[in-house]
Parts: C-alpha cells; structure tokens; sequence
C-alpha cells in the first residue's frame, strides 16, 4: 500500500507524460510571453513595441516566439481576449434585481471595478488608441454580445417600467452613463487626480448625475451609438503599421 507522500508523488509533475510535461512547459513559455507583452504594451504603447522587444524581455529568440504567436496583433488579441473575459465574468454573475435603476448603476460600477482590479488590462484594451480593431464577428468575443445584450435589456426595463423617458434611445443612454467612468479612470490612472480626490465617490456621483439627467428627461443629441466596450470592440481607432 502507498504511503500518502507516495500517492502524492505518484500523481505529482513525475507522473505526468512527456507530452503533458511538454503541454505544461509549451503553457508556462505562452503565459511569460502575454504577460511580458502586457507590460510592454501599457508602459511604452502598443504601437512602440515589436516582436523582438517581447522576445528580449522574455529571454527567447524572436523565432521563438513566433513559434507561439504569429503576429503582435495575436498577442494583443489574446490579452484582449482574457482583459474581456475577466471584464464579463464580473457582469455576467451579477442576476437582474428588483430594482433596474440599480442594475444600471452596477453595470457601470462594474466596469469601473475591472479598472482597479485590471489596471494593465483596461489600459491597453481601452486607452491605448494604436491597437487593432477587433472583428465583430469574431467567435473568441462573441461573449461580449451577449454582455451588451443583457444590459440593454435592463435599460429597456427601465424605460418599460417609466423610469426612463420612452423616447430614450438606449444605446445613447448607455454611452452617457459609461463616458464619464472611462473619463475618470483615465485621470484616475494617468495620475492626474487631486490628491484629495476620491475617484470612487466621483465615480458614483457621475453616476447618479448622469441617471438623474436621464430621468428628468434631459435632451439627448446623438443617436443610436454603441460604446466600444459593449460591442466587444477593443478600441474606435483602425490599428495602424505596427513595427
């Protein structure tokens, strides 16, 4: 009979296959590159970093890494992909309450949220203007469709239960309520706050403010644009030559 430290053993990394180890080490190389990719990208702007700057980072030869990602353009997917995800994770968990203005106010709350916990994240995925576009159709983001949908069916229940004008427009409404977080979260992270500044209470307030306007039916001039963020679109600018 095995002792308990032989079981362990037995079913430890030792007992893996020489194709899983590969597997295992093949996933730990890809891991330090995306994460040498997302320091690079937010600490000197996607457009300033190639290739061979991630390989250089990460020890590997440029071949080496190409071996893993085709392209920088793939690399930032990737880490769009993942930013994204943890970004839905959030609004995906949160069940419609009783209260639909509440859920409004959560939505945006949330995002808000994803730049604290995902500062590296929310910076190259939202504020870095130079990386590329990323395809509607693309299957890896169709979760954020799904996202985008289920937020807008709050903002209908708000309109259908009159909490909202009936003439509101939701896709403009939502731009509204969520500019003024990603205009805060900018100030917030390029460090251009007071320092008696309190990013979150500013964060809620515009919040209110902004759903306090709605309801009192304050004239809207745009219509029918959808924020970036909830199309699953990583930035509104083309990407241009990337080195």
């Amino acid at each position: 009979m095995f002792t308990s430290n032989e079981n362990s053993e037995r079913t430890g990394p030792a007992s893996l296959s020489r194709a899983d180890r590969q597997q295992q080490a093949r996933d730990l190389t890809r891991r330090a590159i995306l994460d040498a990719a997302l320091e690079l990208f937010v600490a000197d702007g996607y457009a300033q970093v190639s290739m061979r700057n991630i390989a250089a980072k990460v020890d590997y030869s440029p071949a080496a890494i190409y071996s893993y990602f085709a392209s920088k353009d793939d690399i930032f997917h990737a880490l769009a992909e993942e930013g994204f995800r943890l970004l839905g994770a959030a609004h995906m968990t949160d069940a419609p309450s009783a209260e639909p203005l509440d859920d409004i106010r959560l939505a945006a709350w949330r995002l808000y949220e994803f730049s604290k916990r995902q500062p590296q994240y929310f910076a190259l995925v939202f504020l870095d203007r130079r990386v590329p576009r990323i395809a509607r159709e693309s299957e890896s983001f169709a979760f954020m469709v799904e996202i985008k949908n289920a937020i807008r069916t709050r903002m209908r229940r708000c309109i259908d239960e009159g909490l909202f004008p009936a003439s509101l427009d939701i896709d403009v409404a939502l731009r509204l309520i969520l500019v003024p977080v990603f205009g805060l979260v900018l100030l917030q992270l390029s460090g251009r706050l007071l320092p008696h500044e309190d990013a979150d209470a500013l964060v809620r307030d515009a919040i209110e403010t902004t759903i306090a306007g709605l309801r009192a039916g304050a004239a809207t001039h745009a219509r029918g644009a959808v924020p970036a963020a909830l199309n699953g679109e990583a930035a509104v600018h083309p990407s241009k030559e990337t080195p």
